[in-house]
């Protein structure tokens, strides 16, 4: 096993988790060859270096603390190659009230001011559309 590599990538892990796509990927960028660098992921991934769950947790977290909807960060962690099995059972671990979730993005970026006219009104779906809120909570919170 190349020590190089594996430095490289307990430095990465060291500094925040990442999935092992994101490695994968990092260290590619690096140079190394992608046969040394799979033997190096397989060593991280069997030593609870890297775990995919773990990883889910914190990305799940820290979008549900920034006010993201869980189509956001479903579509997030897809991109970084985790599996949807595990977005499930982190989903599960947090239940989170994804109305309430809404609401509160909601009311920090618009506050208690009453919709204007109907560009307004498109304007804060497509907001909530974007911060990956479903329809139907959108639209309750809108036509409310």
């Amino acid at each position: 096993m190349n020590k190089e590599i594996l430095h490289v990538g307990i430095d990465l892990l060291s500094r925040r988790e990442h999935s092992v796509k994101e490695l994968n990927h990092k260290m590619l960028q690096r140079g190394f060859s992608s046969s040394e660098i799979a033997e190096v992921i397989t060593f991280l991934v069997e030593n609870n270096y890297c775990n995919e769950q773990r990883f889910a947790e914190s990305v799940f977290r820290s979008r549900v603390n920034k006010g993201y909807g869980l189509k956001y960060i479903e579509q997030e962690l897809q991109q970084k190659g985790v599996d949807k099995a595990i977005l499930r059972l982190v989903q599960q671990e947090y239940a989170i009230d994804w109305f309430e979730q809404a609401a509160q993005a909601y009311e920090k970026k618009f506050g208690l001011v009453p919709i204007r006219d109907e560009k307004d009104k498109a304007k804060r779906i497509r907001f909530l559309q974007y911060r990956g809120f479903s329809s139907y909570d959108i639209f309750a919170l809108v036509n409310d």
